[in-house]
């Protein structure tokens, strides 16, 4: 994994990097990597020292001159007993799932020390439920976004299948109109670009109004104000991602509609199951709970390089890249339809049609890049505070994440599967869908004075994704039936 330059000396940090370094924006990705076999420290360790050690911002530490204003990535030597972890468990240790839920937990009790990378490596040599043995990375968010480190953990496994290849990723090409010599192409191009900028006019207004006074309802999942201070929980389930393609192709849709149509109705369920709960009288009987007017919104990340997707690693540490290696990440602020439908398509349907509308704007491109230019022009905690309320007055985050096409190992061993999160955002909830093989994780990370039970939560999303692939099944059979009478 080649340096490429992307860090000689001494390199300033980025205005993304500096608000993830704000304390109100304090912010971590862990992942939980799920292995077949147990695992040997000493291949981990001698794998890192041939890739993730090669990587500038994981070998440099930040040095602060002038009290925030003037942090930059300083080399450092990286001593790995500094950020391997090996603790000496019982391998036969009572409810391991739960253990290894606990000592996530414990992670984000307390920070990172600034005078070393930041970064760390815990393996965990207990089997649970769905690998031999986990190991956990934390990784401050300044050092890059999702698809940066996606790009960094592709780099340094390879194929199950063929030791000496890297993985498949899913290649992604941003849409656009087709090219055409006719005046029709002309006018539908003059449409386009009028609904763009009429959106994105639209979509800028309401983020402001976000910022300034329109605040989401108070429900049983909103979280308290500065709700990204409290020990997060994490929780995780693996689904069949055939199952979530067999709804994309029969609802003509993307992936990331049906993910975020069955978090939807997930939470629906969930609410209603709490408004119920949170009744005086205790009657849980009632066939809907939830009041009749509901904003709740979600903050949707997404990936606002020029080419969608993963990139390879090379070219994203190359200067000069048009997919460089950072946090260039965006967000759109997404009104979720909190209700019991009696078609369970209904939820997907919603989703996809408010996407498409997302789609055409550039709300994303506006988001987190205005705060930081908001930060170039009245300093980091001007922006920090501008993202911090933002976030603050909507109800949840989600992301998705495409991974890789098969089965891959790490320094050796097989992955059983991959579960990455974030906490250090105002958010009670928030919910990410990594895609792996054939599999697809919803991981959960959840304030548990708001959500004490993430894993109902999880079986109300896994519960709806069954019923929508059950009532797209019926479609399309309905469809091929109507084909073939004709």
């Amino acid at each position: 994994m080649a340096n490429n330059g992307a860090l000689i000396g001494e390199d300033a940090l980025s205005p993304a990097a500096q608000l993830f370094q704000s304390p109100s924006l304090n912010c971590y990705i862990v992942t939980m990597i799920g292995s077949k076999t147990k695992i040997n420290p000493n291949f981990v360790k001698a794998g890192l020292e041939q890739t993730l050690l090669k990587h500038p911002l994981f070998s440099s530490k930040i040095v602060d001159s002038k009290e925030g204003r003037n942090m930059k990535w300083t080399p450092t030597t990286v001593k790995l007993e500094n950020h391997v972890f090996v603790p000496n468990l019982d391998p036969n240790i009572d409810h391991p799932d739960q253990f290894v839920e606990d000592y996530v937990s414990n992670l984000t009790k307390t920070p990172m020390d600034l005078s070393k990378p930041l970064w760390e490596l815990h393996l965990l040599n207990i089997k649970t439920s769905d690998a031999e043995a986990v190991g956990v990375f934390r990784i401050h968010h300044s050092i890059g976004d999702g698809a940066s480190l996606t790009s960094l953990l592709i780099a340094s496994t390879r194929k199950t299948s063929d030791p000496e290849a890297l993985p498949t990723v899913p290649i992604k090409k941003r849409a656009g109109l087709t090219n055409s010599n006719t005046t029709f192409w002309w006018l539908l191009s003059i449409w386009f670009v009028l609904r763009l900028i009429w959106n994105t006019c639209v979509d800028f207004m309401l983020f402001l109004a976000t910022f300034l006074y329109l605040k989401d309802t108070q429900s049983p999942i909103k979280g308290a104000p500065r709700c990204d201070l409290t020990t997060k929980r994490f929780a995780y389930r693996i689904v069949s991602l055939d199952d979530i393609k067999l709804v994309k192709n029969v609802m003509n849709m993307t992936i990331n509609d049906v993910v975020l149509g069955a978090t939807q109705a997930g939470l629906s369920r969930y609410l209603d199951r709490r408004y119920a709960e949170d009744e005086k009288d205790g009657d849980i009987s009632n066939t809907n709970n939830l009041p009749e007017s509901l904003r709740l919104r979600a903050i949707v990340f997404a990936n606002i390089r020029a080419t969608a997707g993963i990139q390879d690693m090379a070219e994203m540490m190359t200067k000069g890249s048009k997919d460089k290696w950072g946090n260039e990440i965006g967000y759109v602020i997404f009104p979720l339809t909190i209700a019991l439908h009696g078609d369970p398509l209904e939820h997907i349907g919603e989703v996809k049609a408010k996407m498409e509308r997302k789609k055409l704007s550039l709300e994303a491109q506006c988001t987190l890049p205005f705060s930081c230019r908001v930060l170039k022009t009245f300093g980091v905690k001007a922006a920090a505070a501008l993202t911090h309320t933002v976030f603050t007055n909507t109800t949840v985050a989600f992301s998705n994440m495409c991974g890789p096409l098969e089965e891959i190992s790490f320094f050796g061993h097989s992955i059983a599967f991959l579960a990455p999160s974030i906490y250090g955002f105002p958010h009670a909830i928030t919910i990410h869908c990594q895609s792996y093989a054939d599999k697809m994780t919803i991981i959960l990370a959840v304030d548990p004075n708001v959500v004490p039970d993430p894993h109902s939560l999880l079986d109300d999303i896994e519960e709806s994704l069954q019923l929508i692939k059950d009532a797209a099944l019926k479609k399309g059979s309905s469809i091929l039936l109507s084909e073939k009478e004709d």
